[in-house]
């Protein structure tokens, strides 16, 4: 088949550098530099990328995506405005609840503790936390005096399944006031409760959150039956939570409070796409550096060949001819390291989360430990837009960092070249 003249010389060249020691080293050094560059931004781009899966499907699984809570007044007539809620563009499904803060007892031992008050069939539509039930039963949180608490509660003070704990809650406004006076020193409510189910889910949550049904918080709060303090709400797209909450929260003639999960998780987010940023910027430079020994290369083989350039000047050859020979020989280190670096990037990519677990096994450690964070294992996402921004980036740098040698080439002179041999 034929070639162009540029091509078949660069083809040429490139294999003659092969024989060579030191420039056959170098020319080696920059593709293994590019390779392992490529194979580590794309790694790193996917890890990311699996963060924010994880983010999107397995914290905010949990997590509100947003809250529309009461003012002054608690919100009367649930069901009705849970169902205009529900109405809302964008809005999925909404659940009633009712939230105080306060001291879970057993025996001596106290524990602080977000007491949250659910419907126990209405829950299950905006939140999963049903399904990290470990122990026990999400539907028993029905009966009277029950209680779903975390994983880490449940150990910090040794409790299990079927045992009674004592809850302290805040007074209710009726239990602060003796006639028309208002106590100053309200003795907290306290609630003998029995524990039908224990979730793991991971991180703070486990520490931190218990779930009782929506009649009982009522009850012990001072709520009206058909009352609660705010309704919660589950969107079709997470990242559109906040104009969508906003939306549902202008739908009430009353003031009401407008939360959503950027508010107290938005960080980890923001958190992931800085990393992201910074190790994609750390990894091109990576990558610019490895590109660069090209120009080594090739500054080396105009050297060596300037009575081939000379020779070839003499039989008619253009200048573009001989630059595009020196770029070509140039871009193919570039192209090598990409396909190596993409090649073992995707693999590596697509097992990662494996890799990892093997690693943990083999040295007897975690590297991300569920007390700490809201997932105990490394999440990936190989995307086929982050593999052709690497490649192309590698083969841009690749191809700039031969013009200056490639042009450096067409500045032989054959005269004075072929009268000094």
């Amino acid at each position: 088949m034929l070639k162009p003249l540029s091509v078949f010389i660069g083809l040429r060249y490139v294999r003659s550098r092969q024989k060579k020691g030191f420039s056959s080293f170098i020319s080696a050094s920059s593709t293994i530099g590019i390779a392992i560059g490529v194979t580590v931004l794309i790694v790193v781009l996917s890890a990311m990328n699996g963060f924010e899966r994880a983010l999107a499907t397995h914290l905010l699984s949990v997590v509100p995506h947003g809250e529309v809570v009461a003012v002054n007044e608690p919100i009367n007539q649930w069901r009705k405005n849970v169902d205009k809620i529900a109405q809302t563009p964008g809005v999925v499904a909404a659940a009633p609840f009712i939230k105080t803060q306060g001291m879970m007892q057993k025996s001596a031992a106290l524990k602080g503790v977000e007491i949250r008050g659910v419907d126990v069939m209405l829950e299950q539509q905006v939140s999963a936390i049903a399904s990290y039930i470990t122990a026990g039963n999400w539907q028993d949180l029905a009966r009277d005096n029950a209680i779903v608490i975390g994983a880490g509660i449940a150990r910090k003070l040794s409790l299990q399944v079927g045992d009674n704990v004592q809850l302290l809650l805040p007074p209710s406004d009726a239990a602060t006031r003796s006639g028309n006076k208002i106590t100053q020193f309200p003795v907290p409510t306290k609630q003998q409760a029995t524990i039908v189910g224990v979730f793991k889910f991971g991180g703070t949550i486990d520490d931190s959150q218990v779930f009782i049904n929506l009649a009982k918080a009522g009850q012990l709060l001072g709520y009206q039956a058909d009352e609660v303090q705010g309704i919660r709400l589950k969107v079709s797209d997470v990242f559109s939570a906040p104009q969508v909450v906003h939306d549902a929260a202008y739908s009430f003639d009353f003031y009401v409070y407008m939360l959503d999960w950027t508010r107290s998780h938005g960080h980890l987010f923001n958190d992931i796409q800085l990393v992201r940023l910074v190790m994609f910027i750390v990894l091109v430079l990576v990558i610019a550096v490895a590109s660069f020994n090209i120009v080594s290369t090739l500054i080396m083989a105009v050297n060596k060949k300037k009575s081939d350039i000379a020779i070839l000047k003499t039989m008619g050859a253009k200048p573009s001819t001989i630059m595009a020979s020196f770029m070509f020989q140039g871009l193919m280190n570039g192209i090598m390291g990409c396909i190596l670096g993409a090649s073992l990037g995707i693999l590596i990519s697509l097992n990662l989360t494996e890799i990892i677990r093997a690693m943990e096994a083999m040295l007897s450690m975690e590297f991300l430990s569920a007390d700490v964070y809201f997932i105990d294992y490394l999440p990936t996402l190989l995307r086929q837009q982050d593999v052709i921004n690497t490649v192309t980036t590698a083969l841009l740098m690749s191809l700039l960092a031969t013009i200056y040698p490639a042009w450096r080439a067409t500045k032989v002179e054959p005269a004075q070249v072929l009268g000094q041999s």
